[in-house]
């Protein structure tokens, strides 16, 4: 898929769909202008802004066999994408 892997669809980004905000994890080199450059190709939107954060991994621990195991999560990049005024990206479209 690229540089977009997939959109992001927690509560607290589906609450700010409605000011044309909308949440993507995307591929870790990637910067903002090859960001925006995808969001447009893909969803035929005109961005206003992206802002990126990179998550860290979370540590976990299992016990599995007797013994604790412990390892982690994968870290991954975030990118927070304002769209211009009335324009909406419909992920629901194609279910």
């Amino acid at each position: 898929m690229g540089i977009l892997k997939k959109p992001l669809i927690t509560e607290k980004i589906t609450a700010q769909n409605e000011k044309g905000v909308y949440g993507f994890v995307v591929e870790k080199k990637a910067n903002k202008v090859q960001i925006k450059n995808a969001v447009e190709k893909l969803y035929g939107v005109n961005v206003e802004g992206v802002r990126t954060m990179i998550a860290p991994g979370k540590k976990k621990t299992r016990y599995a066999k007797g013994a604790f195991l412990n390892g982690k999560t994968s870290s991954y990049k975030k990118a927070i994408v304002k769209v211009k005024d009335g324009e909406i990206i419909d992920f629901y479209s194609n279910l």
